[in-house]
């Protein structure tokens, strides 16, 4: 008799795991990572051992029930076997099918000769593994004579990659330490107000995994993959349209963020003036000598003056490192752009009395 304390917790694993794979491959729960496939696959694979176990508990059943379930259970997995085989691009699907074929068709015929001739086990058993030990010993042979010489590695070329080159200025955003705690802070800036041609980049500064997914659209618009501690993932904004693009960790969906695309900003203008060079009373030597911008803001220096002279960041006599034109001659252009909040002094190396500042709201 069939055993329907096993049969009913296997039935119902393997509807939730058949369930659970449906959904996650016909892809309405896009906020699965890959892995989810798997989990889902494994625990419908559970249920069916744990129903077969309970279907041959204590022999083979013949009732109407048990009769009933396993055709449910051969339905299912000659549903999935049609769709793997029909749709699943892998150069192996034959192979895997073939090799599969060829250990199920033995093991029934050998079951089969167990319960009702048992005097014919060994030796069809025999027959049938030398049988199985010929077929592979010619398969290997002729992989390595025949004119396919399939068992003969073929030498895989390297075509060279190209080095990808950022598109435009860097916005930095930062996934924060211990941002996989619930309630923490997790991205910053959380708002990203970024003028469109910039590259965005994220930087995993957790000790933990995280992903960057566009939530709309559950990754179709941009996705990092899952990435580790120290990761960077960059986006061109090139590819996007002007608007907000909200986006979530999927592994801590708590995490949410928002990008927002704007046009691209004219670049504010600061000129060096004529007679910069010369330390005077009333000379103006950066004009403006402070402007105040907006995060994402380009700054232009135009040196009009007829002498050489720098925009370097810091504070005389130390530069920061932050940005530097290094020497300008008459009609040259510098350009920065100012993406973090915060106020930033720069001077002219030449001439140290040419000081200005920027400040970033």
């Amino acid at each position: 008799m069939s055993n329907w304390d096993l049969m009913m917790p296997g039935m119902g694993l393997t509807a939730i795991g058949l369930a659970g794979v449906v959904i996650s491959y016909a892809g309405i729960a896009h906020t699965f990572i890959d892995g989810m496939h798997a989990l889902t696959g494994l625990t419908m694979f559970l249920g069916l051992i744990i129903l077969a176990v309970g279907i041959l508990d204590g022999g083979i059943s013949t009732s109407n029930k048990a009769k009933a379930t396993t055709l449910v259970i051969l339905s299912i997995s000659l549903g999935f076997g049609m769709y793997a085989f029909t749709l699943n691009s892998s150069d192996y699907t034959v192979t895997i099918a073939g090799i599969l074929m060829a250990i199920a068709f033995p093991a029934i015929v050998i079951a089969y000769l167990a319960m009702k001739h048992p005097n014919l086990v060994k030796p069809i058993g025999s027959i049938t593994g030398m049988a199985a030990a010929t077929g592979i010993i010619v398969w290997l042979a002729f992989g390595f004579v025949s004119p396919d010489t399939y068992m003969i590695p073929a030498v895989q070329i390297e075509e060279p990659t190209e080095d990808i080159t950022l598109s435009g200025p860097i916005f930095a955003i930062e996934i924060l330490e211990e941002s996989a705690q619930e309630g923490n802070p997790d991205y910053e800036p959380d708002v990203a107000i970024v003028s469109q041609g910039y590259t965005v980049e994220w930087t995993n500064a957790d000790s933990v995994a995280h992903t960057v997914t566009s939530a709309e659209d559950f990754g179709e618009t941009f996705d990092s993959s899952l990435m580790s501690a120290g990761d960077v993932f960059t986006l061109d904004t090139n590819n996007l349209e002007i608007g907000e693009y909200e986006y979530l960790c999927i592994v801590h969906p708590w995490m949410v963020a928002t990008l927002v695309i704007e046009e691209p900003k004219e670049p504010q203008k600061v000129s060096i003036p004529q007679g910069a060079g010369i330390p005077e009373d009333g000379q103006i030597y950066y004009d403006p000598q402070v402007i105040d911008v907006t995060v994402g803001t380009t700054i232009a220096w135009d040196n009009i003056d007829s002498t050489v002279h720098t925009v370097t960041s810091g504070q005389v006599p130390e530069a920061d490192g932050l940005f530097d034109s290094e020497m300008m001659s008459a009609g040259d252009s510098f350009e920065f752009t100012f993406t973090e909040i915060g106020s930033y002094d720069y001077y002219c190396t030449f001439h140290p009395w040419m000081v200005g500042t920027v400040n970033v709201e």
